[in-house]
């Protein structure tokens, strides 16, 4: 894609990780690492994109406070137009905070999205134009329902595809009215019960292609299901697939997910077929897990490629 903008849409949190050096006991006190960064779902893929030489234009909420400058600031830095933002005086700037296990898995996660009730259907309205001109629209489940049918009939009017990323096993379910109108959509295991409506969520690869399938029976053009280190699968009118996990060895798995979102949408906007387009997702993936960062800063076009081993 050389002209042109991917238009995001959703979450710009500060996300708050703190890792035991030990395991955890209630009401005591441990020591270990606390890092902040810049995050959120649709900011992380907005800079995953940027960092690919692909315009990301960022709609979101973000508070007047200390917070919410070192958000834009670092959005800026990275490439993304965040002139758009929306700045709430008054209003926190959104927050994640992570407590790990000592091996680095995810224990329990508090988050407040309270300011994402100012994403709503007049600021988005008021933004209309910026759906009528892009290429994409990459959406998160941290938009209200409101926000959400507002995105999706200024989707339809303009006829742009929408790539939405169902963010969280809570949050996924919003997305569920819109699947027929969905471009791509990206779950994880976890989030596979409330999106699709299985029973049971999808746990390994014949239940993440079963997922897939059932996903683009619903009416989503391109379905990706997760299945952590086993790898992903894969759906599509013509087929489908599953590609395994590449063995990584990881140093923070915050991102990886966003990255994996990030490169697929990448190619899909080169023209490059499916297939290619999740190995580079799978790449993009794999290189975040190395890293200590939510999105690898060196990342370029040439990076990716060079590292396309699967």
């Amino acid at each position: 894609m050389d002209d042109g903008y991917v238009l995001v849409v959703g979450s710009a949190v500060t996300d708050i990780q703190g890792r035991p050096e030990a395991d955890l006991e209630w009401e005591a006190i441990h020591p270990g690492r606390i890092r902040s960064s810049a995050g959120g779902v649709a900011r992380n893929i907005a800079e995953n994109l940027a960092r690919l030489e692909v315009r990301a234009v960022l709609l979101s909420a973000v508070g007047r406070d200390s917070n919410g400058k070192q958000i834009l600031r670092k959005c800026r830095a990275a490439g993304i137009d965040c002139e758009q933002v929306r700045v709430v005086p008054g209003a926190a700037t959104a927050a994640l905070i992570t407590l790990l296990r000592p091996d680095g898995e995810p224990l329990t996660t508090l988050t407040d999205y309270h300011i994402m009730q100012y994403v709503d259907a007049d600021y988005l309205r008021a933004h209309e134009s910026w759906f009528a001109g892009a290429e994409m629209v990459v959406i998160d489940a941290t938009l209200s329902e409101a926000a959400l049918a507002v995105v999706f009939e200024l989707a339809e009017r303009y006829r742009v595809r929408v790539s939405g990323d169902p963010t969280s096993p809570l949050l996924a379910g919003r997305f569920c009215p819109y699947l027929h109108q969905m471009y791509m959509v990206s779950p994880n295991a976890a989030e596979t019960t409330a999106l699709c409506g299985l029973e049971n969520p999808a746990h390994d690869r014949e239940t993440a292609i079963n997922a897939a399938r059932h996903l683009v029976s619903m009416g989503t053009q391109i379905a990706v299901v997760t299945v952590g280190e086993q790898g992903l699968a894969y759906a599509d009118s013509s087929g489908g697939g599953f590609i395994t996990a590449i063995n990584t060895r990881v140093t923070d798995p915050t991102g990886a997910g966003d990255a994996f979102s990030g490169a697929v949408i990448f190619g899909l906007l080169n023209d490059v077929p499916v297939d290619e387009a999740m190995r580079l997702g799978v790449t993009a993936a794999s290189l975040t897990l190395q890293s200590r960062y939510t999105v690898v800063p060196t990342l370029t076009q040439e990076m990716l490629y060079d590292q396309l081993t699967i």
